[in-house]
């Protein structure tokens, strides 16, 4: 897409860099979540994804918030 920047961290990435970036270990992540241990080191890992419940409860446990890099552009006549 014209104007997009070349390189966007996925949000996947962006998360995994959170859990790396938190100081918690996967086990404790994982004991405070209720995500399962194994579930949690293969979406680390890249291995696999994770529910919309289990995604919640990391983004609370690492204490995330959302921020846009901009306002996405709205069609016209749509």
């Amino acid at each position: 897409m014209a104007g997009r920047p070349a390189e966007l961290e996925s949000l996947t990435d962006q998360l995994r860099r959170a859990i790396n970036d938190s100081g918690l270990t996967r086990y404790r992540i994982a004991q405070e979540t209720g995500i399962d241990e194994s579930a949690l080191a293969k979406f680390y890992n890249g291995k696999r994804g994770l529910s919309m419940e289990a995604l919640n409860a990391l983004g609370k446990c690492l204490e995330l918030k959302i921020e846009l890099g901009r306002k996405p552009k709205r069609q016209k006549g749509k």
